[in-house]
């Protein structure tokens, strides 16, 4: 992924970046002094994004510290954090500086786009854990190692893949593989940067789209072939630390899918047959425990009937485990926190239900609705039964594409939870 530079300056201090203006920028420094009374209780969340805000809200309310660090200022976890800072996450000297200031005894890598040397040479300091683990974090970065792992050291079933460093190695890939064919980055968010080939002429469009998605810098893509599914899941695990060593707790499969136009649908638990159950929770449980560490991971699988792909890992929270939010006793934020503070976890579901997250377009800036536009849509859709609302206001840059809101509902049963949800979903989008 390429990362943008016209919009980002460094100050005079290493650890400290800030945007840019038309004036000349002042710095952004952190709002308070550390903490000296309790050092091991701070948490370094390396991402501020929405899904970050509801990370750093769990740590809180476990009586941690949380500093949160972007590359931007006014990112939405800033807002909620004891303390917030504005750095290069990719600059391994400015986070280094930022971790030698702060001394956190956690630090906590939320973005895909993150130094992995900083994180490397942090992790062999004796007092700070870091998670996910530098090797995670490095993976999560290169979807060429990732699947390389995942097929080729681990043994786990995949969809055929194939790499390519050109345009016309990508052409020669489809010549050899047929179509369509799936091209992703190699580092991205899901989804972000995608295409499907359908033709030799898709080919050039595709290869431009995949280097030039995301904030690293990248000229390999990975081609898949379309494998025919039933559906996709993911399958949160929480790995956490017990008295007698590592320990694998598993939520209930999430099924999810994207919506109509600029939206992503997703419900608990998605059925599954007791074979393809097994199946799933054998592959996450060899992916996850490969990549070591506390925390949630969440494991992306493509089902056919017992028969179970991997498709990739992710160790952090993720859009699809939104649902979350109101299906489990335990967010997917809150098992996070949880896993890596060192505190007990469960994956009770609580009710079946369904979300559905809606994105910004790519075409044109989405228009502020007026307060009161925003009040009548709102009433509008919690008239729904067992339904809540989610608005993101602040901009978010930590990710791919901008989240505007989230619709969430419960029901007896998946179907009627997914039917308020969509609900939901269509009131809100009067406001989009």
């Amino acid at each position: 992924m390429t990362e943008p530079t016209d919009t980002d300056t460094t100050d005079t201090d290493p650890g400290v970046t800030v945007a840019a203006a038309s004036t000349a920028p002042e710095p952004v420094v952190p709002q308070a002094p550390p903490a000296a009374a309790a050092p091991r209780s701070t948490v370094l969340l390396l991402g501020a994004g929405e899904l970050s805000r509801e990370l750093a809200l769990a740590f809180q309310r476990l009586g941690a510290v949380v500093v949160a660090v972007d590359r931007y200022a006014d990112a939405p976890a800033h807002g909620v954090a004891d303390r917030s800072a504005v750095v290069r996450l990719t600059d391994a000297e400015a986070l280094t500086a930022l971790i030698d200031r702060e001394k956190p005894r956690y630090v906590v890598a939320q973005s895909g786009a993150i130094a992995a040397d900083a994180l490397i040479a942090v992790a062999e300091r004796s007092d700070v854990d870091v998670f996910p683990t530098p090797r995670s974090t490095r993976l999560g970065q290169d979807r060429e190692g990732l699947r390389r792992l995942a097929s080729d050291e681990l043994g786990l079933p995949t969809a055929p893949f194939w790499f390519a460093g050109s345009a016309d190695e990508l052409g020669a890939v489809a010549q050899h593989a047929g179509f369509p064919l799936v091209v992703k980055p190699i580092s991205g968010a899901p989804g972000e940067g995608q295409s499907v080939l359908l033709r030799v002429e898709d080919v050039e469009p595709a290869w431009k789209r995949a280097i030039a998605a995301g904030r690293i810098t990248h000229n390999r893509v990975m081609a898949e072939t379309v494998v025919e599914v039933d559906y996709e899941v993911t399958l949160l695990t929480v790995r956490s630390i017990s008295a007698t060593g590592p320990t694998l707790t598993f939520c209930e499969p999430i099924g999810h899918r994207p919506g109509d136009g600029e939206a992503l649908e997703s419900w608990q638990p998605q059925q599954m047959t007791p074979a393809a159950l097994d199946a799933a929770k054998s592959i996450a449980a060899r992916i996850v425990n490969s990549l070591g560490g506390r925390g949630l991971f969440a494991v992306e699988l493509l089902v056919r009937g017992d028969e179970v792909y991997f498709s990739d890992v992710r160790a952090r929270p993720q859009d699809t485990g939104l649902v979350t939010l109101r299906s489990q006793r335990l967010s997917q934020f809150e098992l996070h926190a949880r896993a890596i503070l060192g505190l007990a976890v469960d994956t009770i579901m609580i009710s079946p239900g369904a979300a559905e997250v809606r994105y910004a377009g790519t075409e044109a800036p989405v228009a502020e609705p007026s307060g009161s536009e925003i009040a009548a849509v709102v009433a509008e859709a919690l008239a729904t039964q067992e339904s809540d609302v989610w608005l993101f206001g602040r901009p978010d840059e930590t990710d791919g594409r901008r989240r505007l809101g989230v619709a969430l509902a419960t029901a007896p049963d998946v179907i009627i939870a997914r039917d308020r949800a969509r609900r939901v979903g269509a009131a809100l989008r009067k406001l989009w």
